[in-house]
């Protein structure tokens, strides 16, 4: 082999080393890079709850009541003299001869506040006598039960803030943001309690889902797999800083015992209720003033300027905030004190939460238009709905005209409609016969319903319905929007004009 094949040889084997060792450089610098990454997502998950539980643990409590519960009054059973049965008749009688006896409950709590402020359900004292509290095993904290005093209660939102006195500061737990970081689904959490009266109890999991409505009008549940069971209520739910961002309240569960489906009620929420009951012994939440329905997706094309379904119909304003303001029925709030609003629960949510008294920018959709209007809001506790006053400016149909349309029979208001039907507006169109195969019927619409608005403009009589139609297919739109009472209750129903 000549020098100079030789030569070429070895740069072709340099070559060749010198891509065998980048080759290898990528290779060891991508397990490197996941060597890197894999630890990134298991420092996520928490080795172990034991530190974060022996710092929390201090300031949960087990809740004790006590209710007086009346024996029976009435008749009791006779025993005939000598029988063997006397003696224990005789005792079951004196025990049920309207003697009192006492009844307990346990639940869970936990201290906020170092002079010795108390939150847990409403659910767990409702009712009770006498309230106990004991404190968690822990240098400092009181050995002994200490009695706790009732601050008040909101049942809405099932809350209820407690007080016991103590020589000394107490160990107290903050709330967390429930809608910040470490609040998302799929973030750990850590439910504290007295589950099944078995004292103090640790249980872990996840938030499963977040925003869920179980029954009141102010629901935010968090949703957790963490272990919730009868007597965890009123405990906390810690994130992993060692916040509250829930107070465990409700399981869903087939047999009464946990399957990883339980609630607590947001810390966004509980905050603002317990600042209220701890400065007033009440709630006092914002009213706006107005009967809403949520929008549906048929109702989109029958409201001008709607492009999709979200905001709140407004399908009553009776006297009070929002009337004074300028709201009318038909008007779709869209922004309530800058935030948009998707459905009614955001917004009654959202109102409840705000200051009575406060001046709220509130824009509405009217007529394809938006309007700003400031509303003034009252106190929703002490507020109530008054009825229309009746409009002085409609004339009251001559003479009744019966005529059927959109799957409906419809009359003009008379004496003998009025009272068989209990009808109590002057004005408007009762359903006299419906169409059961009618899209009308499918929508729930009944006999004896009566219509006093359609394309959010009022009818009197049935020209007035006709006309209507005709302009809302002249404008090409595909649905009429109907107001429709039963029993004085309204609310807004979309039927096709399709021919």
């Amino acid at each position: 082999m000549t020098s100079k094949a030789i030569a070429l040889s070895q740069e072709q084997s340099a070559a060749r080393n010198m891509v065998k060792g980048l080759m290898t450089a990528l290779t060891l610098a991508g397990a490197l890079a996941v060597a890197q990454a894999t630890p990134l997502f298991a420092q996520e998950r928490p080795a172990t709850f034991a530190d974060l539980a022996e710092t929390v643990s201090p300031s949960v409590v087990n809740i004790t009541t006590s209710t007086v519960v009346a024996g029976r009054t009435g008749p009791q059973g006779i025993v005939p003299e000598g029988s063997p049965f006397e003696d224990f008749f005789n005792d079951l009688e004196n025990n049920d001869r309207g003697e009192a006896r006492r009844s307990s409950a346990l639940g869970s709590g936990f201290v906020i506040s170092p002079d010795g402020y108390i939150v847990t359900n409403n659910h767990v004292i409702e009712g009770a006598d006498e309230i106990e509290i004991e404190f968690f095993p822990g240098d400092g904290q009181p050995k002994e039960l200490l009695e706790a005093t009732l601050v008040g209660t909101d049942p809405n939102t099932d809350i209820a803030v407690l007080k016991v006195e103590y020589d000394s500061d107490l160990e107290f737990v903050e709330f967390g943001d429930s809608n910040a970081e470490g609040s998302r689904v799929g973030d750990w959490v850590m439910a504290m309690g007295n589950p099944l009266g078995q004292g103090f109890s640790v249980s872990a999991g996840i938030v499963s889902a977040r925003n869920r409505a179980l029954q009141g009008t102010y629901d935010d549940y968090i949703q957790t797999d963490a272990a919730i069971n009868r007597g965890n209520s009123g405990g906390p739910l810690f994130n992993m800083a060692g916040e509250v961002i829930g107070v465990n309240t409700a399981i869903l569960s087939p047999n009464g015992g946990s399957i990883g489906i339980g609630f607590a009620m947001s810390s966004d929420v509980v905050k603002n209720v317990v600042g209220q009951l701890q400065e007033f012994g009440e709630t006092r939440r914002g009213w706006l003033g107005v009967r809403i329905q949520d929008v549906t997706p048929d109702m989109v094309d029958a409201i001008d300027g709607l492009a999709d379904a979200r905001g709140a119909l407004v399908t009553d304003v009776p006297a009070g905030p929002a009337e004074n303001a300028g709201m009318v029925s038909g008007d779709v709030i869209t922004v309530f004190d800058g935030i948009d609003i998707e459905n009614t629960r955001e917004l009654v949510r959202i109102v409840g939460n705000s200051p009575v008294g406060k001046e709220v920018p509130v824009t509405v959709l009217r007529n394809g238009d938006n309007e700003d209007l400031i509303v003034v809001l009252g106190r929703r506790e002490t507020s109530e709905a008054v009825a229309f006053p009746a409009d002085e400016d409609v004339q009251e149909p001559q003479a009744a005209e019966e005529q059927s349309m959109l799957g409906l029979t419809l009359s003009e208001i008379t004496p003998d409609l009025t009272e068989q039907y209990s009808i109590t507006s002057e004005t408007g169109l009762v359903i006299v016969g419906i169409d059961v195969e009618s899209e009308a019927a499918s929508k729930g619409l009944v006999e004896g319903d009566l219509i006093t608005e359609a394309g959010q403009q009022k009818v009197v009589s049935v020209a007035d319905l006709e006309d209507r139609i005709t302009e809302a297919r002249d404008a090409g739109r595909k649905s009429l929007l109907l107001l429709v009472r039963r029993g004085g209750d309204p609310r807004f129903v979309a039927l096709s004009l399709a021919e």
